[in-house]
């Protein structure tokens, strides 16, 4: 056990005189301009640069004022240790509360996109018409991973079509396939890229398994896009009322957006043309795996 009364073996001075060292160091400065910066003898800095010197907090004080930092950043090496920290820590000093929760939310919103894409797989969730298909097909081939289509492999469990399914055995049989091909996908080892169900969220069992398990990412747009893109891919059904369709889907829409909202990250597809969406998508993917 260390003797702290002893100057010679105490391992706060030793941390004292690292960080001394350091940020002098950083400042490129020679030992006799921090002790003329700081009006003390070069003697009393070369004993506290050592951990020889038990130096008095006034001054602590006057070293630290000198090099323009806390008294505390002199008692702990975590700076040392962690040197990105400080830099964040300075960046952020000045910023007002608004900035600072931003910048919370992003970092939280970024290291749990980290986390799970230690997995690889990224499901993209939304409603149709957000784009799943089209952004995920396009991902999934710029980070040469594989891409899976959610209701594709609904049917090919059911032998039928999503729609039959509905028609045919109802919603809860639906669900019971929905989670079966969620977990037939999930038990695969491979990196994949899923296109989500729109009504996904709505199954509570299948989306808390995609939160725990994928990078999650609610692709938004406006319900004007949505019903757009839904015909242009062939479905004129909305057509049959159109006068209500537009006020349907923002129903939809207003109910499944607080579930919708648990996704990890969320992208607006109606800020830009899907092939910009795909670009900044993949880019941030890309930068994100190297992460993790």
């Amino acid at each position: 056990m260390y003797d702290i009364s002893s100057p010679v073996h105490s391992p706060l001075l030793q941390v004292i005189g690292n960080q001394v060292r350091w940020l002098r160091g950083k400042r490129k400065w020679t030992r006799k301009e921090l002790s003329v910066a700081a009006n003390v003898s070069e003697r009393h800095l070369a004993s506290l640069e050592t951990g020889t010197g038990n130096a008095s907090i006034m001054i602590l004080l006057q070293v630290s004022q000198a090099l323009d930092c806390e008294i505390t950043d002199l008692l702990s090496d975590f700076n040392l240790r962690h040197p990105q920290l400080k830099a964040i820590n300075q960046l952020l000093m000045a910023r007002d509360e608004s900035e600072l929760n931003m910048v919370h939310g992003y970092l939280t919103q970024l290291l749990s996109a980290k986390k799970n894409l230690g997995k690889r797989k990224i499901a993209l969730v939304g409603l149709r018409g957000a784009g799943k298909t089209t952004i995920g097909q396009s991902i999934a081939t710029e980070l040469q991973i594989q891409f899976v289509e959610l209701s594709r492999e609904i049917e090919k469990l059911a032998g039928c079509t999503t729609n039959e399914i509905h028609s045919l055995y109802g919603p809860l049989a639906y669900q019971r396939y929905q989670l079966r091909a969620l977990e037939e996908c999930l038990a695969s080892d491979l990196p994949m890229v899923i296109a989500a169900t729109g009504g996904v969220v709505m199954d509570l069992q299948a989306w808390e398994k995609m939160l725990a398990t994928c990078m999650t990412i609610w692709l938004q747009a406006k319900p004007e896009d949505h019903l757009n893109r839904v015909m242009a891919q062939g479905d004129m059904r909305p057509m049959a009322g159109s006068s209500q369709a537009l006020d349907d889907l923002k129903l939809i829409l207003n109910e499944r957006t607080p579930f919708y909202a648990k996704a990890h990250q969320s992208f607006d597809t109606s800020a830009q043309p899907l092939k910009e969406c795909v670009s900044a998508l993949t880019h941030e993917l890309k930068f994100a795996l190297k992460l993790a």
